[in-house]
């Protein structure tokens, strides 16, 4: 009988001291999805896999799980995705959102970011203010900004001038700088980035423009006898953005929000100090692979900002609504 009491008690106390240890489990989960890799060293899966790290410590009922590579969302179906509830939050290329969105396009467009610290200085403009505003109408906030770098690539010879296009068939990243290449004299090649190796292995492209990631990570240097990085007169960079869903973010307390801000905020600075160190990994690759690495002078690049003006920025300006205000507003930024 004692021993059936004493076990009984301890039963009784092992469930009372549970009690304590279920109040501490959040209260709140977010969804969080991404189509890059995981767990792989992507900056971009880090960045979201370290607001939920430092959301978790902050120990206030809130928890992220993180879903990479596509695995619950496919990668152009997450802006529909957030505001469906079907994911709470995202990171991803907002140009993928211009069909929701045209305005969207401007963040995907050449020229208008001249290299990383420019990008920091554009983050804090009225463009950028009035990109915002255009997600929050839309149905979402920025918890981050995020900036990546592309390059040119050519498989004959280097491309750092309109006059290096000409006739040349070209795989190109968005409709924008498709619209310039073709300005150039170029042919366009329409492909998924995941082919871009095998198109320029059998001679179906023969340059490409892409973010020096996937330079990299698709051995492009395998196939490319140029590359022309970004350095300090970049063509090419894509915002790529933490978002939430406005409907998930209002659901949150106050501790909740500011924990999540933080978190964001710090997630940001480490996207931009890594972001610059995919330049130069994508230049150690192509120099290890004998590939020649050149950069843009200001004068090369204002060469192609001027096919821009009367390729793609003039079509963004007819067909956006307050287009040409929101070119104007980033080529404001020096």
């Amino acid at each position: 009988m004692f021993r059936r009491k004493t076990l009984a008690h301890l039963i009784g106390s092992l469930a009372l001291a549970a009690i304590p240890l279920a109040s501490h489990a959040a209260d709140i989960v977010l969804k969080a999805s991404h189509q890059f890799p995981g767990g792989k060293g992507d900056v971009r899966d880090e960045m979201v896999q370290m607001i939920a790290r430092d959301v978790a410590a902050a120990k206030v009922g809130l928890e992220i799980k993180v879903y990479p590579a596509s695995s619950l969302v496919k990668a152009a179906e997450q802006w529909k995705a957030m505001q469906t509830g079907q994911i709470d939050m995202t990171s991803f290329p907002l140009d993928y959102a211009s069909g929701f969105h045209p305005q969207f396009g401007a963040t995907l467009m050449p020229g208008l970011v001249k290299n990383h610290d420019h990008a920091q200085r554009l983050n804090k403009s009225p463009f950028m203010a009035e990109i915002h505003k255009v997600v929050e109408d839309g149905g979402a906030k920025v918890l981050a900004d995020a900036w990546l770098a592309g390059a040119f690539g050519g498989k004959d010879k280097c491309i750092r001038t309109p006059a290096d296009a000409a006739g040349v068939k070209v795989r190109s990243a968005g409709a924008t700088f498709s619209q310039m290449w073709a300005g150039a004299g170029a042919s366009i090649v329409s492909i998924p980035s995941n082919e871009v190796y095998n198109a320029l292995q059998q001679g179906v492209a023969q340059a490409t423009d892409t973010s020096t990631a996937s330079m990299t990570s698709f051995r492009l240097y395998e196939q490319l006898k140029c590359v022309t990085a970004p350095g300090d007169n970049a063509l090419w960079f894509m915002y790529e953005p933490v978002l939430i869903s406005k409907r998930s973010w209002d659901k949150l307390d106050d501790k909740q929000k500011a924990a999540l801000t933080a978190a964001s905020k710090k997630a940001e600075a480490y996207f931009s100090a890594e972001s610059k160190k995919l330049d130069d990994k994508m230049i150690e690759a192509f120099k290890k692979g004998g590939s020649e690495v050149v950069t843009m002078t200001e004068a090369e690049a204002d060469a192609w900002r001027a096919i821009a003006q009367k390729t793609s920025y003039k079509e963004f300006a007819d067909k956006v609504p307050g287009g040409k205000e929101l070119i104007e507003k980033a080529l404001s930024v020096k």
